[in-house]
Parts: structure tokens; C-alpha cells; sequence
């Protein structure tokens, strides 16, 4: 099918931006969102108001939704006025907001059940991203699904992939969001204990920009270590848990808290009691697999 005609449910920080590049690139637009200062703006650039979900659905080859939390997600769906009652048979909704993986595969229960198709396709990056049509979208469904869906995620990103069957989109996307998150706290753990010790931020930064640990693990380690199967050491666990245990020390002396340095050293302790403690610090990994009983073939263990 060709998508011409969009319904788009939710014109907040990134979904605004979003229904805009799709409007620049000659999708016809139906819009809804509670806020009508966003409403307004789309019928500016080109949109039709809708003064509801449903409206927003009706005619359309395909509806997105791009909103806070699944359950507003649910109600735009399926609440009073919701946009799954007017959408026509075969219809394919993309749901496109960040929410829970059991929440959505919900939703496509009951879509599928109503005849409808559904993709689950977060986003990443920023709203600057989502302005620029740059966003890196993260489809989960059939392939004949994200193929005909390919023309509005280009639209909207410069980046699609097709993580793998339903569910899998919004799977990947709470796991990065997961990593992300943890990092920004261990970023600040790091320039906090920087400025506390009198260091100068902007050298800091400049010199942890070109480290692993400033440019990122899974950039610079993991590929070359335990995800390609080696764990001869480079620097083996047993060396990670004394140098976290310096820094804990450290941030001590220093009065500066560093409560994910504590937890990763209790990790880096269990190394020896799992025969690890001599592999590459990448090993982290399979500690962490086998803590949550991951099956490996007995080669990779």
C-alpha cells in the first residue's frame, strides 16, 4: 500500500516536530493532540484539526501515535472517542512513543483483534533530531509492515532499522534508554569526583573524551573483546575491582558520592567466586549473563 493520508495523535516535544517533517515531505495530516496551542501549530503547516482520536483516524492509510505513557496511548486507542473504533480494517497504526514492552504487545493483542496492524517504532535521539528529520527510528513487526511504513520514517529519520519481529522495536528502545540513563548518573559521578579533587572540568573532559570510559565501552572494548568471543586479558577483572576500590576510596577522601562506582564494585567482587577474575574486564559481560542465567553454548562460557 501507499500511505498518503496520516492520522497523528500527539504533537508534543518530538511528536510536533515529527508531524511537521511529514507535512513538509506532502503527507495530508490529520492531527489531535489535548493541547490546542500544538493543534494550531499543525493546521499552520498544513494539517487538518481533529477535534478527537477517532477523528483523527477516520480515512487515514495509517495512524500514529507519539504520546507521554501507555496509558494515554490506550485511551487515544480506546477510550471514549478512541482512534481504533473509526480506523478501517487492515489499517496500520505506528506506535511510536516510549512505553512498556508488556503495554504494547497489549495494544497490538488488541488491535489485531479489531483487524487493525500495528508497528511498535520508538524513536531516539533529540527533539533538535526530531526538528531536523534526523531521528534513528527502531521499527519492531513483519517486514512487509516496516516496508510500507518506510516512507514515513524517512520522513521523520535519517536512520531506520528493522530490530526484529513485533515487539522487539520497543524492547531495544528501553534498553538503550536503560544504558543511556545509567550513564548520564555515572557521567556525573565522574565530574563530580573531578571537581571535587580541584581538577579542571573542561581538561577532564577533554581528556575523557578520547578514554573508554568517555567515549563508551561498546564502542571501544566490548567489539573487540568478549562480544568477539576473547577474553584473554587485556586488563582483567581482578585489576577492575582495585581500581574501582581506589576510587571508592577516593570520593570517600574526597566527600564526593559515588553510588554506581559502589554498586559496580560489589559486582567486580563476585569475579573470583565465578573463576573470572582473571579474564578481560569485558567478561563483565558473561558475569552479569550468568547472574541472570543466560543460556550459552559451552564454547562462549
Amino acid at each position: 500500500m501507499t500511505i498518503a493520508r496520516i492520522g497523528f495523535i500527539g504533537l508534543g516535544t518530538m511528536g510536533g516536530p515529527m508531524a511537521a517533517n511529514l507535512l513538509r515531505k506532502g503527507f495530508e495530516l490529520s492531527v489531535y493532540d489535548v493541547v490546542p496551542a500544538a493543534v494550531e501549530r499543525a493546521v499552520g503547516q498544513g494539517a487538518r484539526a481533529a477535534s478527537c482520536p477517532a477523528d483523527a483516524a477516520r480515512g487515514v492509510d495509517a495512524l500514529i501515535t507519539m504520546l507521554p505513557d501507555g496509558p494515554v496511548v490506550r485511551d487515544a486507542l480506546f477510550g471514549p472517542d478512541g482512534a481504533a473504533a473509526a480506523l478501517e480494517r487492515g489499517t496500520l497504526v505506528i506506535e511510536m512513543s516510549t512505553i512498556a514492552p508488556s503495554q504494547s504487545d497489549a495494544l497490538r493483542r488488541d488491535l489485531e483483534a479489531a483487524g487493525l496492524r500495528m508497528l511498535d517504532a520508538p524513536v531516539g535521539r533529540t527533539p533538535r533530531h526530531a526538528e531536523a528529520g534526523t531521528l534513528l527510528v527502531m521499527a519492531g513487526g513483519t517486514e512487509a509492515d516496516v516496508a510500507e511504513a518506510t516512507p514515513l520514517f524517512e520522513a521523520m529519520a535519517d536512520t531506520i532499522h528493522h530490530i526484529g519481529p513485533a515487539g522487539h522495536g520497543i524492547r531495544l528502545k528501553v534498553v538503550n534508554n536503560c544504558m543511556a540513563m545509567v550513564g548520564m548518573v555515572m557521567t556525573a559521578e565522574a565530574l563530580t569526583l573531578a571537581a571535587k579533587a580541584g581538577l579542571d572540568r573542561d581538561t577532564a573532559v577533554r581528556v575523557m573524551s578520547g578514554t573508554a570510559a568517555g567515549r563508551g565501552q561498546l564502542i571501544m572494548n566490548y567489539p573487540n573483546k568478549v562480544l568477539a568471543g576473547d577474553i584473554t586479558p587485556d586488563f582483567p577483572l581482578r585489576m577492575g575491582l582495585k581500581d574501582i576500590s581506589l576510587a571508592l576510596q577516593f570520593g570517600a577522601e574526597m566527600a564526593s558520592p559515588l553510588p554506581l562506582a559502589a554498586a559496580a564494585r560489589e559486582l567486580f567482587a563476585l569475579a573470583p567466586a565465578w573463576g573470572r577474575e582473571g579474564q578481560d574486564c569485558t567478561a563483565m559481560l558473561l558475569l552479569m549473563e550468568d547472574l541472570a542465567r543466560v543460556g550459552r553454548a559451552p564454547a562462549e562460557r
